[in-house]
């Protein structure tokens, strides 16, 4: 058996005991539920969404790096633009997504290459090269050791190059309580998980439902789930599993994101984090000068 296929097997094997202890959400599951429900539009507002942030109307020519890679639609979104894309996952479900969706979209490209890795391992990051775009959208914060994955993602990206991460927002005490629903989440039998998700999202959405009625706007609140796909090109319920249940869960600030990376020598050129509370600071930044 080769190296390669031994590690491939032993990262499996990690993440499902560590799933089978609670210590981690099965994101992948989740987007593959979420596959049944991308079309085009949501394709669409993912590419728009990479064009926004990276400031660029084309790929075309670069190279393109997905650290967890999830459902694949940003895999997906940069082969669109001309990216050449190489996508990676942890969560064998989440590799399988992925694989999936290049299937039906670019079957047997060799400009966009899947596999399952882990963000944790320098040795599996430095063996894949240089890319122009690193990118790694609310993932990094998921892997148990945030600050070594915001690291690793140093060394694939190239001088000149961008990277693109987005991390949790650290609101103090309320990071800490979400962090303790998280853990709960995953550490109840699966018959619970699905109410458990409800009733803990249950006062924020009655929230949301009672004040657009008193602004005498009720449909705002309606649009609000049935025309969430012009987020990202994401689904809401599906995004609600994914945050309720989303543990590991590490948070930071916007100044820290900014130190770590401006003293290793990146420099930022776009940034989104006004009104973003417990959700993700983006951040764009630009490998030396």
């Amino acid at each position: 058996m080769s190296a390669a296929l031994t590690k491939k097997i032993n990262i499996a094997e990690q993440h499902s005991r560590e799933v089978a202890s609670g210590e981690r959400f099965e994101f992948g599951k989740n987007w593959a539920a979420f596959l049944s429900v991308l079309d085009d539009e949501r394709i669409n507002t993912a590419v728009e969404s990479l064009k926004t942030m990276l400031e660029v109307e084309t790929l075309e020519g670069k190279s393109f790096l997905d650290i967890g890679s999830g459902s694949g639609l940003f895999s997906l979104a940069a082969r669109n633009l001309g990216a050449r894309v190489h996508s990676f996952d942890f969560d064998s479900n989440s590799f399988a997504c992925t694989r999936e969706l290049r299937s039906r979209y670019f079957p047997n490209d060799a400009n966009w290459r899947v596999e399952q890795g882990s963000a944790l391992d320098p040795e599996y990051l430095n063996s894949l090269g240089k890319f122009d775009v690193v990118y790694s959208w609310g993932v990094l914060h998921h892997t148990g050791r945030m600050w070594q994955a915001l690291e690793n993602a140093v060394i694939p990206t190239t001088d000149g190059g961008k990277l693109f991460v987005a991390i949790y927002n650290d609101t103090g005490n309320q990071a800490k309580r979400w962090k303790w629903i998280k853990k709960t989440y995953c550490g109840l039998p699966k018959l619970l998980k699905t109410p458990f998700a409800v009733v803990t999202i249950l006062p924020e959405e009655t929230k949301r439902a009672v004040g657009s009625i008193l602004r005498l706007d009720p449909i705002s609140y309606v649009r609000s789930w049935t025309q969430y796909k012009s987020s990202r090109g994401m689904n809401r319920w599906y995004d609600i599993i994914d945050w309720v249940g989303g543990y590991p869960y590490e948070v930071a600030s916007v100044d820290e994101i900014f130190e770590f990376y401006k003293t290793r020598g990146f420099i930022l050129t776009n940034v989104k984090s006004g009104g973003v509370g417990l959700g993700c600071n983006e951040f764009v930044f630009r490998k030396g000068t």
